[in-house]
C-alpha cells in the first residue's frame, strides 16, 4: 500500500455560507416585485398627481383632501368594517365547527371536505352573478323555496337594510372552505395522546373541545382571523358583482367608492383612495397580528 498522503480537500472558511440557495428565491422575488412592490410604489406616486394617459401634474395632497370630502366616504368606512368583522367572525365560528365535524369519524369524510372547499375555487364574479339571480325578490329560487313554506321572502339585494348583510353571507359561503382547511390542519396536528388521556380521565367531548382542541388551535385561529379580516376590509369584487354599492349607497365600501372615482375619470383621486385603504388596513391589521402572535408566544 502506498504511504503517499492523499491531499485533503480544502476546508471552507468558518462562517462562510454559500449564496447558491438564495437564487431559488429569485423567480418569486421578481414576480412579487413586478406585481406588488412596483404597483404599490407607483400608486403612492400617482396619488400626489393629477394624471391621465397623456401626462401627470404634481398637486400635492389635493387628491387626499378631495377623497376625504367624498360625501359617502364615512358610510363606506362603516360598511367596510361591518363587512370585515361580520365575514371574519362567521368564518372563524363556522370554520372551526366544520373542521371539528370533518375530522371526526364520519362516513364520506373526504368527499365532504371537498364539497366544503369547492366554493373557494369558484370565480368570485361568477358566484356573485349566480347569487344575484338566486336572491332576486320575485323570481329568485331562494324566495320561491320560502314561498313553499308560506314565508314571504325579503328583497335580499334591494332592501337597504339587507343588501350588505346578504353579500356578506355569500362571502362567508364562498370563503369558509379555506378557514375550514386551515382549522383541519390545526386539528390534525394535535397529538392524539392528549385526547386519549382525556378520555381515560373521563372527559366528555365538549370538555375535550374546550380544554384541548380550542387552546391548541390558537395559531390556526390567528391565521384565519388575519386572512379573513384582510380579505373583508379589502373586499370589492363580490360587492360590485352583486349590488354595485346599491341600493343607493347603502352597500358601498371604501373599495367601491374608489372604483366609482376611477370610473368617473379621477385617476389620481382613486390612487389616493387606494393609498388610504392600504394605510387603513395596515394600521388595523399590524397591531392585531402582533397582539395575536404575542399571545401565542406568551403561552
Amino acid at each position: 500500500m502506498s504511504t503517499t498522503a492523499i491531499a485533503a480537500p480544502p476546508r471552507r472558511r468558518r462562517g462562510h455560507r454559500s449564496h447558491y440557495p438564495l437564487w431559488f428565491y429569485l423567480p418569486a422575488g421578481v414576480v412579487y416585485g413586478v406585481l406588488f412592490i412596483a404597483p404599490t410604489i407607483a400608486s403612492f406616486y400617482f396619488a400626489f398627481t393629477r394624471w391621465n394617459m397623456t401626462g401627470t401634474e404634481f398637486i400635492g395632497f389635493e387628491n387626499f383632501a378631495l377623497f376625504f370630502s367624498e360625501p359617502y366616504l364615512f358610510q363606506g368606512l362603516v360598511n367596510t368594517f361591518i363587512y370585515g368583522v361580520l365575514t371574519s367572525g362567521l368564518k372563524v365560528v363556522l370554520g372551526l365547527f366544520l373542521a371539528v365535524f370533518l375530522t371526526s369519524q364520519i362516513i364520506a369524510r373526504g368527499y365532504l371536505r371537498s364539497v366544503v372547499f369547492f366554493p373557494t375555487l369558484v370565480s368570485t364574479v361568477g358566484v356573485g352573478i349566480t347569487f344575484t339571480v338566486l336572491m332576486d325578490p320575485g323570481d329568485g329560487l331562494i324566495n320561491q323555496a320560502l314561498a313553499v313554506f308560506g314565508v314571504d321572502g325579503p328583497g335580499w339585494l334591494t332592501d337597504p337594510g339587507l343588501a350588505l348583510i346578504s353579500v356578506a353571507l355569500v362571502d362567508v359561503w364562498k370563503g369558509v372552505g379555506l378557514a375550514t382547511l386551515i382549522y383541519i390542519a390545526g386539528v390534525v396536528a394535535i397529538p392524539q395522546e392528549y385526547f386519549e388521556a382525556a378520555r381515560v380521565d373521563g372527559a366528555t367531548a365538549a370538555q375535550r373541545l374546550r380544554h384541548i382542541t380550542l387552546p391548541l388551535m390558537r395559531p390556526a385561529t390567528a391565521t384565519v382571523i388575519v386572512l379573513s379580516l384582510i380579505g373583508g376590509l379589502r373586499s370589492f369584487d363580490l360587492i360590485w358583482a352583486m349590488t354595485q354599492g346599491g341600493p343607493g349607497f347603502t352597500s358601498d365600501v371604501v373599495a367601491s367608492v374608489i372604483f366609482k372615482q376611477y370610473q368617473a375619470g379621477f385617476w389620481g383621486l382613486s390612487s389616493a383612495g387606494n393609498v388610504v385603504l392600504f394605510l387603513i388596513v395596515a394600521a388595523f391589521m399590524i397591531p392585531l397580528y402582533w397582539k395575536l402572535n404575542r399571545k401565542e408566544v406568551d403561552r
